[in-house]
């Protein structure tokens, strides 16, 4: 069973930055692919960055492009999100999710999620 811890929310003012931690244990920790992953209040999850454990090709949802960067430590198993130039609309409980293989189409979501909170 894997297990995910995501830390580093907070409050920011807008403009401001954080840095977003996943870490992962339990079973042997090889997937296909990591994604940070976002829910607002009252809507539903939404994507937000992903990355391929091995080799690290990145992807984004076209609204951070820019201004998040999504990377990872692979020794220690460990995923980030860095958010540059966060806006109120970025407020959301933010999820990593883990996507095993390449056959299975859907990330799974084993952690509580850290809440970031943009306001002045």
């Amino acid at each position: 069973q894997v297990q995910l811890a995501e830390s580093g929310g907070g409050w920011v003012q807008p403009g401001g930055s954080l840095r977003l931690s996943c870490a992962a244990s339990g079973r042997t920790f090889s997937p296909w692919r990591m994604g940070w992953f976002r829910q607002k209040s009252g809507n539903e999850r939404e994507y937000v960055a992903s990355i391929t454990w091995i080799g690290g090709s990145r992807y984004y949802a076209d609204f951070v492009k820019g201004r998040f960067t999504i990377s990872k430590d692979n020794a220690n198993k460990m995923l980030y999100l860095e958010m540059h130039n966060l806006q109120p609309e970025d407020t959301a409980v933010y999820y990593c999710g883990e996507r095993p293989t390449i056959e299975i189409n859907e990330f799974h979501f084993w952690g509580q999620g850290t809440q970031v909170i943009v306001s002045t």
